[in-house]
């Protein structure tokens, strides 16, 4: 009985042993792949623009909302109370106006990016895919990962990069 366990235990390495080295895997340089992508280079310009136009609007409007608060401080004591109330209701209603479109430039430019990089990425997944499948890979690690478990694989960063037709 003692035989036989040890023979079933030496059998279970030999075969752990050989699935553990069926499995191929590599590394592949993701934020190498996407720098070089112009469809990454023109989103990231696109997102760019969006976004320093949102500010500029929002800027702007902070800028007025300076202003009045200076006029109002400079006449406050030529108003009589429910004026110079009614001017702070004014400036809070500004106020809002201003954190509300803060916010939704947020989510405005959130979606922008999604919007953008979306097709990006199914692009580069696609290509990750037909490079591993053809080279018989089983797993593909991000080079830059810093929850990297292995990273003694081939490297097929060159390959996806041909695959989409960049240098």
């Amino acid at each position: 009985m003692k035989k036989l366990s040890v023979l079933f235990a030496a059998i279970m390495m030999v075969v752990s042993v050989g699935m553990v080295k069926a499995q191929k895997s590599a590394t592949l340089n993701v934020a190498a792949v996407l720098n070089a992508m112009p469809e990454k280079t023109k989103a990231d310009a696109d997102l760019k623009a969006f976004i320093d136009t949102k500010q500029t609007e929002i800027k702007k409007k902070g800028d007025a909302g300076q202003l009045k608060v200076k006029q109002y401080q400079e006449e406050a004591s030529k108003k009589t109370a429910e004026e110079n109330k009614a001017r702070e209701a004014e400036l809070q209603k500004l106020q809002e106006e201003i954190a509300q479109m803060q916010d939704k430039a947020m989510k405005d430019s959130q979606a922008k990016q999604d919007a953008l990089y979306e097709p990006i990425e199914k692009k580069l997944q696609a290509a990750i895919e037909k490079v591993a499948k053809a080279n018989t890979i089983d797993f593909v690690l991000d080079y830059n990962s810093s929850t990297l478990l292995y990273k003694n694989g081939p490297d097929i960063t060159a390959d996806v990069k041909k695959e989409l037709g960049l240098k």
